[in-house]
């Protein structure tokens, strides 16, 4: 949940920016912004309808690709001076962490910051812009609930599972990867060599992860909430969520702006409005449409199928998002060696 200590620095920073935030900030945004994210295409298409009528005199371009991707995007950007992008929206909070220590983001006070309910950077680098959140699923057409894992532990160890589990590749997908660190700092190594025991099934991509459950070639997977959700409600799939006994892996996936150093456009201004148009209730609203929940304390709407996310944080498996990011080619090694390669 937000840290109290967040709000003192941010009040110094708005009073620093004085004039800019109150004069400038009115002034309705131009131009062209570029938004790099791990948000799903059709999440995508939901909110770039409600952005284009509130933002009319902004070309707003999405470009779509899983938090590694991008992550590897950037870096090879990074080497010619400039990013083709003014905002990223990426999966967890630890490759902001990283790029704010690089130097390459902008810092504002969001006119959002009171009703957010997660953590946020208290000098105005970063914002908790949408949660997902990492569970297990099944399809009980195919299966008894008896017969799946009912925790992220027996996911791993249960062996009448051998052969029959799947995930996404945490080495593309920045919430597989926030997931398999949080399993990591609460069960050790011991939890991917279990992994690399278990035959897990390395997926593609989130429909090919619902594909294998659905025709029955796999029992149950480790996948985001909101893959489920979107697939029963569109295409009346059977699939059914279950939150881990264990604690689901809760992803507040954050928004940061680029600084004019290397921004593509340099539209600051055109960039803030957009991720404060994100985290304002009307941005949220979309957010939900797309099946994931609101970072807002004071939005109780939660997406069609989902419960409560007082209810899922009562039980969730904390992540040490510091971790994520100082720790990542650990991470990767580790799974590589005990997890992939004994596949």
């Amino acid at each position: 949940m937000k840290k109290v200590f967040c709000l003192f620095p941010a009040l110094m920073f708005l009073f620093i920016l004085g004039c800019r935030t109150v004069e400038e900030r009115n002034v309705e945004p131009v131009g062209r912004v570029v938004i790099y994210t791990s948000l799903y295409q059709y999440a995508i298409e939901a909110v770039w309808m409600d952005m284009q009528r509130h933002f009319p005199d902004v070309v707003i371009e999405f470009v779509y690709g899983g938090t590694g991707v991008i992550q590897e995007k950037v870096r090879q950007e990074r080497a010619s001076g400039r990013l083709g992008a003014d905002i990223l929206m990426v999966a967890g909070p630890a490759y902001s962490l990283e790029l704010k220590e690089l130097g390459m983001l902008h810092p504002f006070i969001s006119r959002e910051i009171a009703n957010l309910a997660f953590d946020y950077d208290p000098d105005g680098y970063w914002y908790p812009v949408r949660v997902s959140n990492m569970v297990l699923a099944f399809n009980p057409q195919r299966f008894a609930r008896d017969t799946v894992p009912g925790s992220f532990y027996d996911f791993a160890n249960e062996t009448s599972l051998r052969g029959a589990v799947s995930m996404r590749n945490p080495l593309v997908s920045g919430t597989i990867f926030a997931a398999i660190a949080a399993l990591r700092d609460k069960y050790g190594q011991p939890y991917f060599e279990a992994l690399g025991n278990q035959r897990v099934m390395i997926d593609y991509g989130a429909d090919d992860t619902l594909g294998k459950l659905e025709r029955g070639e796999t029992r149950a997977a480790m996948v985001l909430e909101e893959s489920i959700l979107r697939s029963r409600q569109l295409f009346n799939s059977p699939l059914e969520v279950i939150y881990p006994a264990d604690g689901t892996v809760v992803i507040p996936s954050t928004v940061m702006i680029i600084n004019d150093s290397w921004s593509a456009n340099r539209n600051a201004h055109a960039a803030e409005a957009v991720a404060d148009w994100f985290l304002s209730r009307e941005g949220q609203n979309a957010i939900v449409d797309g099946w994931m929940h609101s970072v807002r304390s004071d939005f109780r709407r939660i997406p069609n199928g989902s419960i409560p996310m007082t209810r899922i944080l009562s039980n969730s498996m904390p992540v040490n998002w510091e971790n994520v990011f100082r720790e990542r080619q650990d991470i990767q090694t580790m799974f590589e060696t005990y997890a992939a390669a004994r596949r």
